[in-house]
């Protein structure tokens, strides 16, 4: 008894010292600091194990380099995109289907749906902003309109002849541009085969997006295989291989962008003259720098980059990159350094090129010699040459704070080519399933989540593989490699 009541009464003093009698400091924990968190990004790769089996969607995760995800899609795809949100992807299939899948790591069969184009389309090109779906088609000189999720085909705008590629400043803009080559070409592969030879000039149809009626009409240079959109709105630079210039449209005023010109130019707001550059040479002439410029170049893709608004081109024909000032002044006018071009050689037959967010560096896809350069954007110089799988056509890049990743895919090949941009180093080579079509990115810069609308059929504008369903001569010689 006397010991149940010793040990109530110490439980009792004990209750009593520790009513706020002593000193209880307090700790705070902190975090430890540590890496840049990496991006919440995903890598989309459309493969084909054959023309006529399904085709296979890949979902690739950026910070582990692990496939997170696979689903079969329709047979033999030959162009694929996503859409400017990096939430939907769309592609062409052989038998004349439209893919419609989520980007995502939890994709599975049952998420991916499909819808028909008209019977006779012969589709090259796919552009999706963040609202509905366009399409280049040869069938007819047309862009077919497409809307909703699954995309359903809503009608078709006739356009110049040999539509390629639509281009458009994806959610900000009042218009797209189709851009078309201007001549009767119903494998859409002539200004590849010789794109020198070819008489006629190209033509942009502005798209008003509000009534999908054409507003104007704008002359283009010969054999015209691409266009970019500058983020803004303001500028569309279209590339045209066969006279190796680029045309600078005002997208601002749909016109071509020569109010201004040299000599005489205008005069802005605040009592400055200044001029308008409706077309930038890209072959020997004024204003390159660099050793080596090439007599020709033959422009096939570029890219804008925001940061440093440069944009850079991919000289297929001249196996150089060019470097170009494209920035504006206050007023929105073209600036006085605007077309300040520098030529970089690089690896034979360049592709595609892509350009980290931050501007300090580019990487093209040397599709003759198999390899990536990388281009350091500040000197002007190539810095490495790397060796990868195939023989490359495409190029993605995504960037933190940390370090980004470059993507290299190859028509001949089943491994996606994946490089680290803090060493400039392979990082890995990810086995999919068939050889790549295309590869895309949600996101280029994973501080903001942007993404860059490409709307370009790898191979439209260089040496291809020609899809099942658009037949070329049996003299022309599109393709390095042979269809699978």
């Amino acid at each position: 008894m006397r010991l149940v009541q010793a040990t109530a009464f110490v439980v009792s003093g004990a209750m009593v010292a520790g009513c706020g009698a002593g000193y209880r400091p307090v700790i705070t924990p902190t975090s430890p600091s540590g890496p840049a968190s990496q991006p919440a990004s995903l890598v989309a790769v459309v493969s084909a194990p054959s023309s006529t089996t399904p085709g296979v969607a890949t979902i690739i995760d950026y910070s582990g380099d692990t496939i997170m995800a696979t689903a079969p899609i329709g047979p033999g795809p030959t162009s694929f995109t996503i859409d400017q949100t990096g939430s939907n992807g769309y592609t062409v299939n052989s038998d004349g289907t439209l893919t419609n899948f989520p980007v995502t790591a939890t994709l599975q069969q049952k998420n991916v749906e499909y819808t028909t184009l008209p019977a006779t389309a012969k589709v090259l090109n796919l552009f999706s902003p963040s609202a509905g779906l366009y399409a280049a088609d040869l069938s007819g000189d047309v862009v077919d309109v497409l809307g909703g999720f699954p995309a359903t085909f809503k009608l078709a705008i006739p356009v110049a002849a040999t539509p390629l590629t639509v281009i458009g400043p994806s959610s900000i803009g009042q218009r797209n541009y189709v851009i078309s080559q201007g001549f009767s070409d119903s494998t859409g592969v002539a200004c590849n085969v010789a794109p020198r030879t070819t008489a006629a000039l190209g033509e942009a149809d502005a798209i008003e997006t509000a009534s999908n009626t054409v507003s104007a009409r704008i002359p283009l240079g010969k054999c015209p295989v691409y266009g970019v959109q500058s983020p803004d709105g303001r500028r569309l630079f279209v590339l045209n291989r066969g006279d190796d210039t680029i045309t600078v449209i005002d997208s601002e005023n749909n016109t071509l962008n020569d109010r201004c010109p040299p000599p005489t130019g205008c005069t802005n707001q605040a009592g400055q003259q200044y001029f308008s550059h409706p077309r930038l040479p890209l072959s020997t002439s004024a204003g390159l720098g660099g050793a080596g410029v090439p007599a020709i170049a033959g422009p096939v893709y570029a890219e804008y980059n925001a940061k440093t608004s440069q944009m850079v081109v991919s000289d297929y024909d001249g196996n150089a990159i060019n470097v170009i000032d494209v920035s504006l002044d206050i007023y929105g006018n073209d600036s006085p350094t605007f077309g300040t071009t520098y030529t970089i050689p690089v690896g034979t037959n360049p592709a595609s090129v892509t350009v980290l967010n931050d501007g300090s560096r580019a990487y093209t896809a040397n599709q003759a010699d198999g390899t990536v350069s990388i281009v350091d954007l500040t000197s002007h110089t190539l810095t490495k040459t790397l060796p990868v799988n195939g023989h490359p056509r495409t190029v993605a890049s995504t960037q933190n704070s940390l370090y980004g990743k470059v993507y290299a895919a190859s028509p001949d090949s089943p491994y996606l080519t994946i490089l680290r941009t803090d060493q400039d180093i392979i990082d890995a080579n990810v086995l999919v399933q068939g050889n790549i079509v295309d590869v895309r990115v949600t996101t280029q810069d994973a501080n903001k989540g942007n993404v860059t609308v490409v709307s370009r059929k790898p191979g439209y504008g260089q040496p291809c593989n020609l899809p099942p369903n658009v037949l070329a001569p049996a003299s022309a010689t599109c393709s390095r490699m042979p269809i699978p």
